[in-house]
């Protein structure tokens, strides 16, 4: 089993600095013992102009079998032969794969103390594996790796034997990648790619092998346009790892769309504290105004946009009459312990098939959305920078447009209540902005009119007669007309405890407004 890779240099950046990249001097010849054998790694040739180092990996089929019990390809307890006589010591699988990790392991990290611009920089690379298999042939071979920034891919069938061209073509090809790319880049590459083309693995595939694809797979994975097959072959079509990739890359990939880091938009859920619900009466009042809000629309089939970490679906589903309730939020570890809160592994078919659990961002259309007959973004917009709410907008009420939509958010007026939360604060570290009642009703009224809605505004909470109450809420209804149709006028309805005597499962209507910042930041 064998693989070069070669560059090449001037003067001023000499081709050996590779050793430096590769952590393996070029005048020497080095050996490493692995658990399927044992790897050389060498220099053929070493200049200025041109280096090139070979990784050789001499594979003990014995070995192979007594680690993993007659497992992998060719390990069928009826093919006792197959598991010694077998293509393993000579194409290029996932035991090149460990190979390249554990040889290269600084390498793949592109850490270099010696040269760090060196290995931060593109290289003129050369990369070659002489047998590779590949399930799906050269044509999937050019899928895989040409959209990762090779100039050239090179993908030569090998004919079963020359002797008899009537045979036609093995599996195997000669891969020769050629392009300016970092080694720690191609490196990656590699590792994932190699055992995806060969679609199998002679080890048993792990829930920490999900984490090796995203280490590997970072820069190129979120994108690639075969994502989802690299994933599905690289966790041996074990669905539910596949599942957890590829919900993670999609978080990737929406924090690579607006800028972020990934712990930026998947932050609904603090580590700090116990996930566990505290009793906050503000926030039983929200759900209970919200309950009672959906039973007087006659909503059966609701939306929870911004979910979080699922106590208001978890109310909604205690409501027979609500048949059918999606949770949607963009942080798939709030997901996570809405799922764990919900206890969706012991539900009945009847109760999980009422319950759908989703990642999506608010920010961007979504067809999955359109259909239903009521939207709920509890405490959601104030969460969002004020350039990104259009957005949020479109998506929900030119999109989606279900015929109710709720919107709660804080009344910053009621700020001055909080005793000991200090002036100018908001009440949660993550909030963007808090509204006035004057400057929500402006925003609402405003969205109302764009997209045919006519809205009304009530209180939740105690409506304090001087700086109001401390949640505000907006009911959004769908007009007969577009999205410029005759709307009925902005009315202020005031949501009282006896307005939510039907929400099931409420709490008491009049809670006791938090005195402390942190029950103001858990409000």
């Amino acid at each position: 089993m064998f693989l070069t890779i070669t560059t090449t240099g001037t003067p001023e950046s000499p081709a050996t600095d590779l050793g430096f990249l590769l952590h393996k001097h070029p005048d020497k010849a080095q050996r490493f013992s692995t658990s399927h054998g044992t790897a050389h790694v060498f220099y053929p040739e070493a200049s200025v102009e041109r280096c090139t180092a070979a990784l050789l990996l001499e594979v003990d089929p014995v070995a192979l079998v007594r680690r993993g019990q007659g497992k992998g390809r060719g390990g069928a307890p009826d093919a006792a032969l197959a598991q010694y006589v077998n293509d393993r010591p000579y194409a290029a699988s996932s035991l090149m794969s460990v190979a390249l990790a554990g040889v290269f392991k600084s390498a793949l990290r592109g850490v270099c103390a010696a040269q760090p611009e060196r290995a931060a920089a593109p290289l003129s690379l050369r990369v070659e594996v002489p047998a590779l298999p590949a399930r799906g042939g050269a044509e999937l071979v050019h899928k895989l790796f040409g959209p990762l920034g090779w100039s050239s891919v090179s993908a030569e069938p090998i004919v079963l034997d020359e002797r008899f061209p009537g045979w036609g073509d093995s599996r195997y090809v000669r891969l020769v990648l050629e392009g300016e790319l970092r080694l720690a880049d191609a490196l990656r590459q590699l590792y994932v790619l190699l055992p995806v083309l060969d679609d199998a693995k002679h080890y048993w595939v792990a829930p920490d092998e999900v984490d090796k694809l995203l280490r590997a797979g970072d820069g190129w994975l979120a994108d690639h346009p075969e994502q989802k097959l690299i994933t599905s072959r690289y966790l041996s079509r074990r669905w539910g790892l596949a599942r957890q990739a590829m919900e993670r890359l999609e978080l990737v990939r929406l924090a690579e769309a607006d800028g972020l880091e990934v712990e930026q938009i998947d932050n609904a859920v603090d580590e700090s504290t116990d996930t566990a619900e505290k009793p906050v009466p503000l926030a039983a009042q929200r759900r209970t105004a919200i309950l009672a809000t959906l039973e007087a629309a006659g909503a059966s089939r609701v939306l929870d946009l911004g979910c979080g970490q699922g106590q208001l679906v978890q109310e909604l589903l205690k409501n027979a009459r609500f048949t059918e309730v999606v949770g949607v939020d963009v942080s798939m570890r709030a997901l996570a312990v809405a799922a764990r809160r919900l206890r969706t592994d012991r539900m009945t078919e009847r109760q999980a098939e009422r319950l759908t659990l989703m990642q999506g961002s608010l920010a961007y259309t979504d067809k999955r959305l359109k259909g239903y007959d009521a939207a709920v973004l509890s405490e959601v917009i104030e969460h969002l920078d004020l350039p990104r709410l259009p957005a949020l907008e479109y998506a929900v009420f030119g999109s989606a447009r279900p015929r109710t939509v709720i919107v709660t958010t804080p009344n910053v007026e009621y700020n001055v209540r909080w005793e000991t939360l200090p002036a100018g604060h908001v009440r949660h570290g993550d909030h963007r902005f808090e509204w006035s009642r004057a400057e929500f009703a402006a925003w609402a009224s405003a969205v109302a009119e764009r997209h045919g809605y006519a809205v009304e505004f009530g209180p939740v909470g105690p409506d304090d007669p001087e700086v109001g109450p401390p949640t505000q809420m907006a009911v959004f209804t769908l007009t007969g007309g577009d999205h410029q149709g005759d709307l009925a006028p902005a009315v202020t309805r005031t949501f009282t405890a006896e307005s939510a005597e039907s929400a099931e499962s409420a709490e008491p209507a009049t809670p006791t407004a938090p005195t402390t910042p942190k029950e103001a930041t858990a409000a």
